[in-house]
């Protein structure tokens, strides 16, 4: 199951995510974690330093390898060169499975508190004035258009802030968007562009509150949010103690703010994937940027990779 959180800048989204992902770990679950955020702190928000967070190979810097990887032996790619963020796979790409040993994991994760670690990769200087960090962040979008996660286990994602991953197709990639919301009325906000964004996407979209500080906040938040506000964590003196840069213990976290991980669990759980409106997804974003860009760019008609007779999906992986 993949979920994404995403919210207001500071509204605790990285933090909350590195919760969620220790939390999965704890209870001895596969979970990888990948930070798709500009600002990349989700590994120090899972207990490295700010070295060793540094030192992280970066998805961004290696696409030209994931891409070659993840081509394989597809006839409708003639080279790595060609493809784009939002290729999709088709008879002959590489498919990457979480539970088994692959080469681009090997290059691109690490392991940390017992979380499998990938990171976009920050902003590099030849990058100002010239780039977005969605070139960064189309790494992630390939590998997830060529990731196949089984029954119990986890791709948690730290996103970009505010509703920037409307930019690009990755926000269909998920299973569950969990907007972390302050009880404040421009973090609300956030929640509301997510919901309008993600309609007719068939992307769930839910709250959960954050820096709740009393029955004012909570209230707050119930009457801006309704029904779509799953939990909420209190005030943390855990949390606190985290970014201050002492990782504690996951067993350590406040039973109520344990107990709000757990139903974003719950909820999540409880989804069932589409695999074949999930490819049909990846083929429509794929069909865009080809328009909107890719093909002017890479001087061809990018749209041609598209097989049409193929459906990622692991139950049958269609060939019709």
């Amino acid at each position: 199951m993949r979920v994404a959180f995403v919210g207001k800048g500071g509204s605790g989204k990285t933090t909350v995510a590195a919760l969620f992902a220790r939390r999965l770990a704890g209870a001895e679950a596969p979970v990888l974690a990948i930070d798709a955020d500009i600002n990349q702190n989700l590994g120090e928000a899972l207990g490295l330093s700010r070295e060793e967070a540094g030192a992280l190979p970066a998805m961004g810097a290696e696409l030209p390898f994931l891409k070659e990887w993840l081509r394989g032996s597809n006839p409708r790619i003639r080279s790595a060169s060609v493809m784009t963020k939002t290729t999709p796979p088709g008879r002959g790409s590489r498919l990457l499975h979480l539970s088994r040993p692959d080469p681009a994991f090997d290059r691109l994760e690490r392991r940390v508190a017992g979380v499998r670690l990938m990171v976009a990769g920050p902003m590099e200087e030849e990058d100002l004035g010239v780039a977005c960090y969605h070139s960064k962040t189309g790494a992630v979008e390939l590998l997830l258009n060529h990731l196949i996660d089984g029954a119990g286990e986890y791709v948690v994602v730290d996103m970009t802030a505010g509703a920037d991953a409307f930019a690009s197709g990755l926000f269909s990639r998920f299973d569950l968007t969990v907007v972390v919301v302050e009880p404040t009325v421009r973090s609300v906000s956030v929640h509301r562009q997510y919901v309008a964004g993600a309609e007719g996407f068939g992307v769930p979209v839910v709250a959960l509150g954050n820096k709740v500080d009393g029955e004012e906040d909570r209230s707050f938040l119930e009457r801006e949010l309704g029904g779509a506000l799953l939990a909420s964590l209190d005030r943390s003196a855990y949390v606190r103690s985290m970014e201050r840069g002492r990782v504690g213990p996951i067993e350590e976290l406040e039973g109520g703010c344990a107990a709000a991980l757990d139903a974003v669990r719950r909820r999540l759980d409880r989804q069932r994937r589409d695999w074949r409106r999930s490819h049909e997804l990846a083929v429509e974003f794929h069909r865009r940027n080809a328009t909107a860009w890719a093909n002017a760019t890479i001087g061809e008609d990018v749209a041609a990779q598209i097989d049409p007779d193929f459906v990622l999906d692991p139950r049958q992986l269609t060939v019709s």
